[in-house]
C-alpha cells in the first residue's frame, strides 16, 4: 500500500465582490470601522439661505464630503446649472427616492456608471432643442458621459408653477404627466436605460418675477415643480432621474448676486444633471437581495444635516424614528428658508449650531468618537446619577443594588430556573 498522501485540491480563486461599496475619502480606510455616512438635506423651493440659489450649498457637500467617509444627498444641493464638481464618495440622490430610502423602503445600490436617456418636452422650440442636444454631445465627448439616447414627447407637457400662499413654497404641475411618462417607459423598454433626464420648457417670466431671485432674495420659482416632475418619474420606475428647465436666455443684468450665477452662463442647466445621473445610486426595494449586493440602508447613516426650520420633511422625520441606528441629527440656525419646522415645536432632539462651520466640525467629532460638547468651553458637566429600579417597583440604592441583585437572583434559582 502506498504511503503517498493525497494532493489537496488548489483552492479556487475567490473574485471579489462586484458590489462590495468603497465609499470613502481616504486611500487608506480604517478597516475596523465601518464607513462614517452623512446625510445633507436642503428641501426644495422653499427659499433657504443656502441651498436655495444656483448650486450655493455645493461649496458645503464639497466640504462635508472631505471629512465624511460617503455623503448622500439630493439635486437642489449638488446640482449648480452649467457648473458641477465631481465627488466619488457622494451619492446624488433625488429627492422622492431620499424620503423612501429615509423611510427604510428603499436601499441605494452604488454603480459604477448609468446608462442615461434624456427626454426633451415636444413644446421646447427647435432652436432651445438644438441648444440643448448640443450641450449633451459636448459632455459625451468632454466628460464621457454615458448619455445614450433622446425621445421628444408625444404631446407638450405645459408647465404651470406657482407660489403656494400658505406655505410659501414654490410647487406646480404639469397638464400631461401621461406624455412624460410614456416617453421615460420608451426609453425604459427600448434603449434599456437606468436613469433619465428630463427638459421641460417652462414658462418665460416678467423680469421683475425673477428679479429678487438674481439678486440672491427671494424663493426659486422653478424649483418646487421641477420636483414634481422627477418624483413623478422616480415613482413610477425607481430609477434616478433629475430635472433641467428649458428657457429663453434672461437678458443681462449688470447686477447680479453670484449665488444665482452659474444659471446666466449658457442656455441650459442640463450638465450638472447629466453627470450627477451618469454615476446615481440605483434604487432597490430593501430586501434579502438588496442586502447580498451590498446597498447601503437607512440604518447605514450616522448624522443628517438641514436647515434649522425644515425638520418636517418625510425624510428627515423618518430619520429621526429611526429606532434601529438613529442618526445625529444636526439643525443649522443660519439657514433659514420659508418653512417653521424646528426641532422645538416637532420635539426632535437636535443638535443645534450656528452654521455650517459648526456642522461640520460636530460631525467630525462624531466621526471621531468624541463628544462634539468637549470640545466647546463649560460644556462637560459633572456626570449624572441615576437610581437602580427593579422590575418590582423598588428603588435600590446604587450601595447595594449589586447584592440585591444576587439575592434575587439566588432566590428565583430556588423556585426552578435562571431569571431572564
Amino acid at each position: 500500500m502506498s504511503s503517498a498522501r493525497p494532493i489537496p485540491p488548489t483552492p479556487k480563486f475567490q473574485p471579489p465582490n462586484e458590489f462590495q461599496i468603497v465609499c470613502s475619502n481616504s486611500q487608506y480606510p480604517n478597516k475596523f470601522k465601518r464607513p462614517y455616512t452623512s446625510v445633507m438635506i436642503v428641501p426644495t423651493g422653499v427659499g433657504a439661505s443656502i441651498g436655495g440659489y444656483a448650486g450655493d450649498a455645493l461649496p458645503v457637500a464639497r466640504t462635508l464630503a472631505s471629512v465624511v467617509d460617503c455623503l448622500i444627498s439630493h439635486p437642489n444641493v449638488l446640482n449648480a446649472a452649467m457648473l458641477y464638481w465631481p465627488m466619488s464618495n457622494v451619492l446624488y440622490v433625488e429627492g422622492h427616492a431620499l424620503d423612501r430610502f429615509a423611510e427604510g423602503v428603499w436601499a441605494l445600490q452604488p454603480v459604477h456608471q448609468n446608462k442615461v436617456g434624456l427626454v426633451l418636452d415636444a413644446g421646447i422650440e427647435e432652436e432651445l432643442r438644438i441648444r440643448h442636444l448640443q450641450v449633451v454631445d459636448a459632455t459625451r465627448a468632454s466628460l464621457g458621459l454615458p448619455v445614450v439616447e433622446y425621445i421628444v414627447t408625444d404631446t407638450p407637457l405645459q408647465v404651470e408653477k406657482w407660489v403656494d400662499t400658505k406655505s410659501g413654497q414654490s410647487t406646480g404641475r404639469i397638464k400631461h404627466p401621461d406624455s412624460l411618462l410614456r416617453a421615460v417607459q420608451t426609453l425604459v423598454e427600448r434603449s434599456l436605460v437606468n436613469a433619465v433626464a428630463v427638459v421641460a420648457r417652462f414658462p418665460d417670466d416678467d423680469i421683475e418675477d425673477t428679479d429678487d431671485y438674481r439678486q440672491g432674495m427671494g424663493i426659486d420659482l422653478l424649483a418646487g415643480v421641477e420636483a414634481v416632475i422627477s418624483h413623478l418619474v422616480v415613482k413610477e420606475f425607481r430609477i434616478p432621474c433629475a430635472h433641467a428647465p428649458a428657457l429663453s436666455p434672461p437678458p443681462l443684468t449688470t447686477s447680479l448676486c453670484p449665488k444665482s450665477a452659474a444659471e446666466e452662463i449658457g442656455y441650459t442647466f442640463l450638465p450638472c444633471v447629466l453627470a450627477g445621473l451618469s454615476n446615481a445610486p440605483q434604487y432597490l426595494v430593501k430586501n434579502s437581495e438588496s442586502l447580498e449586493k451590498g446597498c447601503i440602508l437607512a440604518s447605514d447613516v450616522d448624522s443628517v444635516v438641514l436647515p434649522i426650520d425644515a425638520c418636517g420633511g418625510d425624510g428627515a422625520l423618518a430619520f429621526v424614528s429611526n429606532k434601529r441606528n438613529k442618526p445625529l441629527i444636526i439643525t443649522v440656525e443660519e439657514n433659514e428658508t420659508v418653512l417653521n419646522d424646528t426641532p422645538d415645536k416637532l420635539g426632535i432632539e437636535a443638535v443645534k449650531v450656528s452654521n455650517y462651520w459648526e456642522a461640520i466640525g460636530v460631525i467630525a467629532a462624531h466621526k471621531a468618537g468624541v463628544d462634539p460638547s468637549s470640545l466647546r468651553r463649560n460644556r462637560i458637566n459633572n456626570i449624572r446619577h441615576t437610581s437602580f429600579v427593579p422590575s418590582n417597583g423598588y428603588t435600590v440604592s446604587s450601595a447595594s443594588s449589586f447584592t440585591s441583585l444576587r439575592n434575587l437572583q439566588t432566590q428565583a434559582m430556588s423556585v426552578g430556573g435562571i431569571m431572564d
